[in-house]
């Protein structure tokens, strides 16, 4: 039998679970609680999550990406428009995020619809990218097949060439997207598989709290 004395950050959120008395009446607040655990806990990436969309026939693909930035309008994230995601989230909206925190068995599953954010917001996040990641931003027709390695760095070279000792302006076909939350799920490991699962629904009238069975 395990005891949760014995299994860190992760042995005392089991213990202490998540009741609604403890949770917050906000799932941003609550997300925010939890993702500032996450950060200080030295986990390399916190903010990774996996980022489900669905194609105009249902068809489903999943991948992790960066969250780079939220609040209460929503998380935001940044892709190739014509990657195979972004053509997913041109014919079908709704999309899944999926956050898990390993050292406090943590989950965090937020399902919504996606819009784009303004250039402007678009190219103050793209300036703050290294210079290579912009240049790569250029070079790389993100999903589309390719013959070999050697005719990415072609394109990288190219690109590195024609933008020397130049701005590099924010790519037409590259930007934000915003996932404006329809639900959450907050997930709490505990002993035995009894796992607590506080969820909120927006509703007209605001959020709607209520638990599932684990």
């Amino acid at each position: 039998m395990r005891h949760w004395w014995k299994w860190g950050r992760k042995g005392l959120a089991a213990a202490r679970g998540l009741s609604e008395a403890a949770c917050a009446d906000d799932p941003f607040l609550q997300f925010e609680r939890w993702f500032a655990e996450a950060q200080r806990c030295g986990l390399d990436y916190p903010e990774a999550m996996t980022l489900a969309t669905a194609d105009g026939d249902g068809r489903p693909a999943a991948r992790m990406v960066l969250l780079k930035g939220h609040d209460e309008q929503g998380f935001r994230f940044f892709t190739n428009y014509e990657s195979r995601k972004g053509q997913e989230l041109g014919v079908n909206a709704h999309v899944a995020l999926l956050f898990y925190w390993e050292p406090y068995e943590r989950q965090v599953r937020i399902e919504g619809q996606v819009e784009r954010l303004p250039a402007e917001e678009s190219y103050a996040y793209f300036k703050t990218r290294l210079r290579g990641s912009r240049i790569g931003a250029w070079a790389s027709a993100q999903s589309a097949p390719l013959a070999s390695r050697a005719e990415l760095e072609a394109a990288v070279a190219e690109y590195t060439r024609k933008f020397k000792g130049r701005d590099i302006p924010l790519p037409p076909h590259w930007g934000g997207y915003r996932c404006i939350p329809a639900t959450f799920e907050f997930w709490q490991g505990r002993l035995n598989r009894l796992h607590d699962r506080l969820c909120f629904e927006r509703t007209p009238g605001g959020w709607r709290r209520y638990r599932r069975a684990p």
